[in-house]
């Protein structure tokens, strides 16, 4: 893991841009003594959904209610008690929803708790998560929920993400946010929000991040990737989407580099080396992870030419054939080398 991810992780990342209106609008609720118990917190992955999340939790947890007027900011010194708790999740008036480890690498960490060891950074990254948040992590919530705060004030929820919760966790979930209890804040992450309960979504105020200038987005690759060439800075921010943690993603997984080998292949488009389009295809079957990669590419590649209006009606052809044809491979685990090659051959040929 590169040094810098530490910095990056939302509860210890102190630094945020690019959502300084939802940050306002927030802070005008609090002083207004209109603050909504239940937020929802929206957008694309990776703009800072959740380090925004932490970072109003924060703040209502450090925050003096009898100086609202001295407040004009929502941010926190990290040498702060209440940072330092949060950032240790060890804060007794705050809690973190998360998918949870699965059933055999719980029992790791449950393990090395008891024997008073500490895994590494290394061991923790192996660690496998449950595919959803589970009513049982839900239920936790009523119960840290009943007791009463440290210092008789607020008590934070921060869910990331609400869309990881099965059906019996959602509607776990909306029963508390039907019925919340006095000075409970509950901060919910989505990415989807549109896939949500409607009557979640109803109870909740709104915070609808969009994403990241392009501006912001090279500004944040310099801070965390430093060794980085402005070359490639330019590079990932134009196919990062806006976002920042899409584009630490394509730095740390060369995909500036994979993106001009595709560009390289459309680029020679009928005189295209069949040996070159098996090398492409060849790499990106390493492992499940790079082909993910190639494939995300690919349909981005695709999309890009759409919105540049050439040969619009070709490449919106390949569009289709592509989401098929990954589709198919998927669906009736088919050869994945060769999906590749049927794909790359269009794109050239279109």
């Amino acid at each position: 893991m590169p040094e810098n991810d530490a910095l990056f992780a939302p509860r210890d990342n102190p630094y945020l841009i690019g959502h300084e209106e939802a940050e306002k609008f927030f802070l005008q609720c609090w002083k207004n003594n209109s603050l909504h118990n239940s937020w929802l917190i929206s957008g694309i992955e990776g703009i800072g959904k959740a380090s925004l999340g932490y970072r109003l939790a924060r703040f209502i947890l450090e925050a003096d209610e009898n100086k609202k007027d001295s407040y004009d900011k929502l941010e926190i010194s990290p040498s702060s008690t209440t940072f330092r708790l949060i950032s240790n999740n060890a804060h007794p008036d705050f809690k973190v929803i998360e998918r949870d480890y699965t059933d055999t690498d719980r029992k790791k960490v449950l393990k090395a708790i008891k024997e008073g060891e500490q895994l590494s950074k290394e061991e923790l990254g192996e660690l496998k998560r449950s595919a959803f948040i589970r009513v049982d992590d839900v239920r936790t919530v009523n119960e840290f929920l009943a007791k009463r705060s440290s210092s008789d004030g607020w008590r934070v929820v921060l869910i990331d993400s609400v869309d990881d919760m099965n059906n019996a966790a959602a509607n776990a979930i909306l029963k508390i946010l039907e019925e919340p209890p006095h000075k409970a804040l509950m901060l919910l992450i989505s990415h989807n929000p549109g896939r949500l309960l409607p009557t979640i979504r109803s109870r909740c105020a709104k915070l609808e991040l969009k994403p990241l200038k392009d501006a912001e987005v090279a500004s944040l690759l310099r801070r965390y990737r430093p060794q980085l060439s402005e070359s490639n800075v330019k590079k990932i921010v134009s196919i990062a989407s806006g976002s920042i943690g899409k584009a630490l993603s394509y730095v740390d997984n060369d995909a500036g580099n994979i993106y001009d080998s595709l560009c390289a292949l459309n680029a020679a488009g009928k005189s295209t080396k069949i040996s070159d389009i098996l090398d492409f295809c060849a790499n990106a079957v390493n492992d499940e992870d790079s082909y993910e990669l190639h494939k995300e590419l690919i349909l981005k590649f695709l999309s890009e030419k759409i919105k540049s209006g050439i040969k619009i009606t070709e490449t919106a052809d390949t569009w289709e054939y592509a989401i098929k044809t990954f589709s198919e491979t998927e669906g009736l685990n088919l050869d994945k080398k060769q999906a590749l090659i049927n794909i790359i051959n269009h794109i050239c040929k279109g």
